[in-house]
């Protein structure tokens, strides 16, 4: 994970879709520590995980290289377990694909987050400082979200079609953001 809102967006990912799940955060961070991958996988699989998720942002690369390279970073006997979310740019990306949603959570203009890099904006809106990450509020965010509409983001759609195949494995139930009705 690059930072608190990527790791609060997979804590209400979990809320929403598999409340008991355990969370265990690996030593790996994204950027840069790509080397880093065999060595954290290695660890959550030595503490008897179902599925790693290494998630980062893709900043200025393709989010498809990124994923691709990260992925192939894995050693063989961790494939299985792991899943490549890679954000466009960032993870704000993702949360600001629906802007009328960002605005009515936030009461900015949907306006305002129709922007490359809603990064700044997105913080701002929801109050996230270095000293308050906002961790209820974003968790909050991310159960209530229009996911469906989410999935016309191809970073998170991938991501999402990974968890999806997944989830028939492992003891959680994905709702089906291709045939949810919920917003």
């Amino acid at each position: 994970m690059e930072g608190s809102t990527d790791k609060w967006l997979l804590y209400g990912l979990r809320d929403r879709w598999c409340p008991g799940a355990e969370l265990i955060e690996g030593k790996y961070r994204g950027r840069f520590r790509r080397r880093e991958i065999p060595n954290a996988c290695t660890e959550l699989r030595a503490k008897g995980v179902d599925l790693i998720i290494l998630l980062r942002d893709a900043n200025n690369e393709d989010w498809r290289d990124v994923a691709k390279s990260d992925h192939e970073s894995c050693k063989p006997n961790d494939e299985s377990l792991v899943v490549v979310g890679v954000c466009d740019r960032n993870v704000e990306c993702w949360l600001v694909v629906d802007p009328g949603y960002a605005a009515r959570r936030t009461g900015h203009p949907a306006d305002a987050f129709n922007v490359d890099d809603p990064k700044n904006v997105f913080n701002r809106a929801m109050e996230i400082t270095a000293r308050d990450d906002q961790a209820e509020k974003l968790k909050s965010y991310v159960v209530d979200a229009p996911l469906q509409r989410w999935l016309t983001n191809r970073s998170f759609e991938h991501f999402y079609d990974q968890l999806w195949q997944k989830s028939k494995e492992l003891q959680c139930t994905l709702e089906n953001l291709r045939e949810s009705g919920r917003d």
